[in-house]
């Protein structure tokens, strides 16, 4: 390990973290890079999959290795905004009301099944994403500066599921769909379940600190991009929105072009990808890592691409043919 000091430490902190985290979370390498690339980005990051393929356990075991503290929200029906921000309390002893902090006032926040409650309840967080504050009454309160959700949906079962708005959407940086692991990785998750159920857990990981993520964010925006990687992302982007300027069978694909977060998010996610992979600088690569990521929620395909049987990373697949990396 490097001494504090070195400008490489940080990066070998969050290498060496995202490898326990893939210790314990077997056959999703793709998952648990992007949590540390939406953490270390200062975003939120929704996760698409069947059941069982731990994606609560991946936010738990990073939780339990940064400083901070998690909470799990499980979304249903009948839950009510004030569950999730909380609501003034009546004290007896005092003749007043207090106000009692909801989940929302943790660090880390796993928002499982996100898409089984209702408009109402799911707009409760669209603030405390986008602004890092909540309103209750006439109040606004603040929420620390170490604020994260990691959202689950479910996609076998939509009967009695409420689908999430667009505009809602758009406040997650990345949305990660994930599948079942191969067989070599079957038999990896069986013998980790195995140890751990024998109390043969793998190593420990001494927790990070809040001002070191802190640092490794403030490294992360310093990272050199060349003005010429930030005019590719700018024209992958009008892609989405000019289809017809680079080729028609696209434009007859696209209903609705990525929004400006879309821009933010693949500049940040690329820098944040970089500086993972120890690069002092951002490459073309780096954008092509995460864009499938990044415009898989917010990219609208029309009827005729849907008839098709394209999906949204098809389709990106065909903006990456044919815009030039400069």
């Amino acid at each position: 390990m490097l001494d504090p000091a070195h400008p490489d430490f940080l990066v070998q902190r969050f290498q060496a973290l995202q490898a326990h985290v893939n210790a314990h979370i077997i056959g999703q390498p793709h998952l648990t890079q992007r949590l540390l690339i939406a953490l270390l980005s200062d975003g939120h990051l929704l996760v698409e999959g069947p059941p069982g393929l731990a994606k609560t356990k991946a936010i738990k075991v990073l939780a339990q290795s940064i400083e901070g503290q998690f909470h799990r929200i499980q979304f249903t029906p009948d839950l009510l905004p004030s569950d999730i921000t909380g609501t003034d309390i009546y004290r007896p002893e005092t003749g007043q009301f207090e106000f009692q902090k909801g989940p929302i006032f943790h660090n880390l926040i796993l928002a499982d099944e996100i898409n089984r409650a209702p408009a109402k309840v799911q707009s409760a967080l669209l603030e405390a994403m986008a602004e890092g504050q909540i309103s209750v009454g006439k109040r606004t309160l603040s929420l620390d500066p170490l604020f994260m959700v990691m959202a689950t949906q479910n996609p076998l079962e939509q009967e009695g599921t409420y689908a999430l708005p667009e505009a809602q959407l758009d406040r997650f940086m990345l949305h990660v769909n994930i599948g079942y692991p191969n067989a070599q990785a079957e038999h990896q998750i069986l013998e980790l379940v195995e140890n751990e159920a024998r109390a043969l857990s793998p190593d420990e990981f001494e927790p990070i600190a809040q001002e070191s993520l802190f640092d490794a964010r403030r490294a992360i925006l310093n990272l050199h991009m060349a003005q010429a990687i930030k005019t590719y992302i700018v024209e992958l982007v009008m892609a989405t929105r000019q289809p017809q300027q680079y080729n028609d069978t696209l434009a007859k694909h696209i209903a609705y072009g990525v929004s400006p977060r879309a821009t933010i998010a693949l500049s940040r996610g690329a820098r944040a990808h970089a500086w993972l992979n120890g690069r002092t600088y951002v490459n073309p690569d780096d954008v092509t890592a995460v864009i499938h990521d990044v415009f898989r929620h917010r990219l609208l395909l029309n009827f005729e691409a849907q008839s098709q049987g394209l999906s949204v990373d098809d389709v990106v697949n065909q903006i990456l043919e044919l815009v030039p990396v400069t």
